[in-house]
């Protein structure tokens, strides 16, 4: 599936997970929330394996995730492992929906209930196959739940698309408050300001096309309706001559600091692309602190470098090369470096003494976040790609953030 859908990156969308046992009805009610046959349905028990993403426009809601997860009764060895599959989704839920079918299984969600509440999942209950109940059943169903939980679930009938209204308007009401108001930039500048955007074009941009932070990055500027100046790592000093006063501000590729930092005038503000997505996937304030730990390596710590894209390595990549080179320039060859990719990121993270991630632009904030506070519980410290070469520059303290 690509990742980007009526030009809206699947990371910039509302991922919300539907969890439920085997037979609940959890495809069903994707059918019936999109009103299109998204997923597949079956009344074969576990047709849903791994976790299946799919990108849709939902009225009210805007641009979502739905998260198909297989049901988290599955048995035997593979069932084992697709229950897992479905427990990771969760670190990616921004909106919990737990489809419960039958009155019986009501005392065996509660486990998945209490893992929403311990990451602060904002969840629905939603009881499905309401058409095959009697009204008397059915209150007394929801009256159990209500008593449990201390909050009414929702009554759907996924079949018949019976409330689907009332569904839509619950998932309304538990859109966390601050979604969507994040910005890139921030307080960093306003309408009217100079903004310098220095984006080398080099073997890891995609011809023809931008890297997609310096795309969000553009595209905010000029909703702000700043004005924006845009060039390559070789036409900085050119650009800003062009210019009849200073940017305000200059953003740039965390690569080409060093080459920024020496013509940058005295009154403009500096930052990256990186940095500005720290802020925004991620926790800033925790990914400066954890660049203090860059001066506590050894020749014998080691390092995981994490990106979130899974690509086939290229030449002077940066986080497969060109950080690890720089660090080992200070630190001595056998400083040890580890890289992962995609969701293979440890679930102990003690073995390593700093980890540094990428800009995390192909994942939601809610996965990043997961990833920071893993790290922080494991008291492992964290920056990511941008504020790792700020450090590494000896800029750090002088580079702005959101």
């Amino acid at each position: 599936m690509s990742d980007t859908i009526n030009d809206t990156p699947r990371s910039g969308r509302l991922h919300i997970g539907i969890y439920g046992r085997r037979n609940a009805g959890k495809s069903s009610l994707i059918n019936a929330i999109t009103g299109h046959e998204t997923a597949i349905v079956s009344e074969t028990a576990g047709t849903t394996t791994d976790p299946v993403y799919k990108s849709m426009e939902i009225h009210g809601l805007g641009p979502c995730v739905l998260i198909d997860t297989a049901g988290f009764d599955d048995e035997g060895p593979m069932g084992e492992l697709r229950v897992e599959k479905t427990r990771l989704a969760l670190d990616k839920t921004d909106i919990a929906l737990l489809v419960v079918a039958e009155k019986e299984e009501w005392d065996k969600e509660k486990a998945w209930i209490e893992a929403f509440k311990s990451r602060k999942t904002p969840f629905i209950v939603v009881l499905n196959k309401k058409d095959r109940l009697d009204a008397a059943e059915l209150e007394q169903f929801a009256a159990d739940v209500s008593l449990s939980l201390g909050r009414e679930p929702v009554a759907v009938s996924a079949r018949t698309g019976e409330n689907m209204d009332k569904l839509r308007e619950a998932m309304l009401r538990t859109v966390p408050a601050d979604w969507g108001k994040l910005e890139l930039t921030g307080r960093l500048c306003k309408e009217g300001d100079v903004v310098m955007l220095v984006m080398p074009q080099d073997i890891q941009a995609p011809q023809g096309r931008l890297i997609l932070p310096q795309v969000q990055v553009t595209r905010e500027l000029l909703d702000k309706k700043c004005i924006v100046a845009s060039c390559t790592a070789d036409k900085i000093e050119q650009t800003l001559n062009a210019l009849s006063n200073p940017p305000h501000l200059i953003i740039t590729d965390s690569q080409v600091f060093a080459e920024v930092w020496k013509y940058k005038p005295e009154e403009s503000l500096l930052t990256s692309f990186s940095i500005l997505m720290a802020g925004y996937k991620g926790d800033i304030e925790e990914f400066i602190k954890g660049a203090e730990a860059i001066d506590r390596l050894t020749p014998h710590s080691r390092v995981l470098i994490a990106e979130a894209c899974t690509h086939a390595p290229l030449a002077e990549d940066i986080g497969r090369e060109k950080i690890p080179r720089r660090l080992r320039a200070r630190f001595g060859e056998s400083l040890e470096v580890t890289i992962v990719s995609g969701t293979d990121f440890p679930e102990d993270l003690t073995p390593y003494d700093l980890v540094i991630h990428c800009g995390a632009c192909m994942f939601n904030r809610t996965y990043m976040m997961s990833r920071v506070k893993r790290a922080k519980e494991q008291g492992v410290p964290m920056c990511n790609y941008g504020v790792a070469l700020a450090k590494l520059t000896g800029i750090l303290a002088k580079v702005e953030h959101a």
